[in-house]
Order: structure tokens, then sequence, then C-alpha cells
């Protein structure tokens, strides 16, 4: 469904490919001593694609090199989504597992992207405690009539704070753009690309942008280019981390966890009484955002649930107290995230639309304010005129994987059997499981990802990777955190 504010606020562009540009030189060297796998390097690139002779910018790359170097394919791109997430420090969480599945047969690189991180990085505030006064200043989300002006006001204002040259050039067609001469600068005469999350929007992009330089292109929990892209994710998020929730509680019901028995009615009595009155617990304050923002993280972390049942019954037996603000650790991801993502849509631009739209969120779940009302960032923030908005259903030159989970709450398994059925060269591998980034959680998909990664070779039509056992036994909380403790890094939002 296509809501009439929506719908109106793009119209599908297509965007020229920039003129051809030099390659630039790549010079690797060690990461240091605490990263002895690993090397890194710096990557020049124009600011502005449209002026190759212009103003430029640097992207930090690392890389783990191929340790088969005798059968050494090429480089294998990495992006572990966002956006505003580190592709450096995702890959030196996640390279020696690529590595590995895929035979040592790849250098594995990885990226910040630009305004991300290492590369150019996009800040919108002075220090650590400016950041963390901003958000302080309010809820996480507003979530009473009351809090709704005050809230869309303070974020639009971050418009101005991060008007920066860097902000004017995020889009991710320009990350895309960097990526291709990225490619070029590698050696590769085509591209084999791995992203998650956010980083399948990236690699969806660059596969319309440039459908002729695929060798292999595999994305995991997938977002719907055309509803990212246009301003309506928002109808998959007001109703995806609810799907989730309700099998949390189904299956925390099934296993006795310590949040059952009737684990979604004492949910519901919950968020009941933290709208009432904020509910101190071990002498820290949750008020009914917190209380939402954790329920919200049961939908991308299975493996963490039976943590998520312990805090939400010791918060349903606690009694009300007093606010007492936590002060959140700065880095880029926050800027980054609002720089990528007002540089790529073109968000509603008066508070009437975002209220109005609110509302809409609110009917779907819970969780859709949630999701809807940081945009208001974006509210004064110049789009980007080089972004890429479609069309989305290019041939590639060689087919994609495109992997989804039944029940995500980042990205819904909606998104990824919308991208399976643009891309007319493709093959969907679903996850019956629960949890965001099936690469994280679930052998059969991890394996079918290498494989596809390392020879071309596509699952059969129709795969559906079983779920893992239920998260609330003891063997699947035995497993997930042996593999979590192995295999994470930093969970990003998409």
């Amino acid at each position: 469904m296509r809501l009439p504010l929506l719908g109106a606020v793009l119209a599908l562009l297509v965007v020229p490919l920039p003129v051809a540009h030099a390659t630039p030189s790549i010079e690797w060297s060690t990461c240091g001593p605490e990263r002895p796998d690993f090397e890194c390097a710096t990557f020049t690139v124009p600011l502005d694609h449209d002026r190759p002779g212009g103003a430029t910018t640097t992207v930090a790359l690392t890389r783990k090199p191929a340790t088969d170097k005798a059968r050494r394919i090429g480089s294998l791109l990495f992006n572990p989504g966002g956006p505003g997430a580190s592709g450096i420090e995702a890959t030196w969480y996640f390279g020696n597992k690529m590595s590995a599945g895929t035979q040592g047969r790849f250098d594995v690189v990885g990226f910040d992207p630009r305004g991300i991180g290492r590369s150019d990085p996009l800040r919108c505030f002075a220090n650590d405690q400016e950041r963390a006064q901003f958000l302080a200043a309010g809820p996480i989300f507003p979530y009473e009539a009351a809090q709704e002006r005050p809230f869309f006001d303070r974020y639009r204002s971050l418009a101005t704070k991060c008007d920066k040259p860097i902000a004017r050039h995020m889009s991710t067609a320009d990350v895309a753009r960097d990526m291709d001469l990225l490619r070029r600068a590698l050696g590769d005469r085509k591209i084999t690309y791995f992203g998650h999350s956010y980083g399948s929007f990236l690699g969806t992009t660059y596969a319309n942008m440039f459908p002729d330089n695929i060798r292999a292109l595999a994305i995991d929990s997938v977002l719907n280019p055309e509803q990212w892209s246009s301003g309506r994710q928002i109808e998959s998020d007001r109703v995806a981390a609810r799907k989730v929730l309700d099998e949390f509680f189904r299956l925390c019901d099934e296993a006795a966890c310590a949040f059952g028995p009737q684990s979604e009615q004492r949910w519901e009595a919950l968020l009941a009484s933290a709208r009432a009155k904020p509910i101190t617990l071990n002498g820290e304050v949750w008020t009914y955002d917190r209380v939402i923002e954790a329920g919200l993280f049961a939908g991308y972390a299975s493996e963490r649930w039976t943590d998520v049942a312990s805090l939400l019954d010791q918060l349903s037996d606690a009694s009300a107290g007093t606010l007492a603000a936590a002060e959140p650790v700065y880095d880029n991801f926050f800027d980054a995230n609002l720089g990528n993502m007002c540089a790529d849509i073109e968000f509603p631009r008066t508070f009437g639309a975002y209220r109005a739209i609110s509302r809409y969120a609110a009917a779907g779940s819970e969780f859709g304010p949630y999701w809807w009302w940081s945009s208001s960032a974006c509210a004064d923030w110049p789009v980007n005129e080089d972004r890429y908005t479609g069309p989305w259903r290019a041939r590639t030159s060689a087919p994609v994987l495109v992997v989804g989970t039944y029940y995500d709450t980042g990205t819904d398994f909606a998104g990824a059997q919308a991208v399976a059925a643009q891309l007319p060269n493709s093959r969907l591998l679903a996850y019956a499981g629960w949890g965001h980034i099936a690469y994280r959680r679930n052998q059969c998909a991890i394996d079918y990802i290498h494989e596809y990664l390392l020879n071309g070779a596509l699952p059969p039509a129709g795969t559906v990777c079983p779920a893992n056992p239920n998260p609330f036994s003891d063997l699947a909380s035995q497993l997930a955190e042996r593999d979590f403790r192995r295999s994470t890094g930093p969970v990003a939002n998409r």
C-alpha cells in the first residue's frame, strides 16, 4: 500500500552513470600488531563523481589477504549495514570467517563508506558530551502527543548542525560509484560482493547501476529498494518487529521462559505501566520508549532472547521510580546514519505530515513510531542530486543471491521477496528462523552463501533453511552463545 503523503514525495528517476575516472592506486600496509591478519590502506575518490577533477575525499580500507594465493580468485568486498556501520570494524570481526568459508581464495576487503568511521567522517557534534546532551534532551521517540512537536523541531535542527561538504555527497549511489572505482583499483574485472542489511541496499544499487560488472553478489536481510528509496520503509517497519515479537511470545510460552506464561499479556501490561509511570530497576529508570527499544532488540538477536525475557520479567515486577538518563558513548554512527539516509530519501517537510504518518505507523504496531520519528532529522536536509532511485529491475551479468529471514525486525522477509522479484537474474534463499542477518546465526544459510561466493553456485529454487532450535531451549542457548561470541560484530540499525 502506498500512502498518499509518502507516494507524492518521489518520482522514480534514472540517474546517468558518471564519466570515466582515472583508477586510483592503493598502497597496503600493516594495520598494527593488534590486527596481524589484516592490512590497511586509504583510497582517494572524487567528492562529487560528476566533477572527477575537483575536490576529493578518502575511503579507508582493510583486507584479509587470500591465504591460498595460488588459487586466488580476486577480492570479496563486504559491507555490514547501518547505514553508518564501519565496514572496517565488521571485517575485523567477520573477515576470518569469510576467508575460511571461501577456502582462502579471496582478499576479503572491508571499507568505511564515505562519511563513515575512518572515511572523512561526518560529525554533527563537537564532542561526546554535546551529542549525549542532544540525545538525552528528549525521548528516544515521542510516545505522547505533547512530545511530538519538540522532538520534530529538535531533530529537524540537525540539518543545520550536520551541514558539512561530505554530507552533500553521502548517497548510496556515491558509495556504489566509489565501490566500482575500488573494484578497478583492486584489479578485478567484475565485482564479488557480500552485504548485510542496509548493505543489501548498497548491493542492489550497485547491481542496477553497474549490472554488467557482477561476478557474484550476495545480499542478506534485504531492504526493498523501491520502498526504501521512496521513503515508504515505514510500511514494513510498522509491522515487522511485532511479527518477530509474536514469535518471541509463542516460543517463550512454549519453553516456559522467564517472561511466561502468558508473555504477551505481561508485555501489554508492562507497556501500560511504563506509560503511566517510569519503572526503576536496580537504580536504572525505564521509560516507555526504553521498554519499546528492549522489545525491538529481541527482533535482532534471537540468541539473546533468554536475556531479554529475564529483563522483561524483572521490569514487570519492578516498582515505579525516578528518571536517570544514561550517557551514550560518542561515535560517528548516529551522524553517518542520518547523513546517508537523508541524502538518499526525500522525506516529508512539515510537522503535520510527520504527525499523520506517525498515526499510520502506530496503527501497525507499538514499534512503528520508534522507526518513523528519527527520520524527522531529514525534514530540512537536502537530498543528494546524485542519488539513485531506480529503476531496480536490471538483468545482471551473473545471478544475484538474495537471502531473507522469516522473522526479522530490521528487514522484513517481504524485502527479500521483493528484490528477488525485481531482479530477473536472482535466486531467493530463505531462513525459516528468527533474527537479523542469517549469516550471523544459521549454518545452512552460511554454507550456501560461501558456496555461491566461491563458485557462483546457487541453492536449488525454493530452498528454505530450517529454523534453529527454539531460542529459549537450553541447547539453542548454548549453541547461540558459542556462535555469537565467535562471529558477531556490532549490531547495526539495518
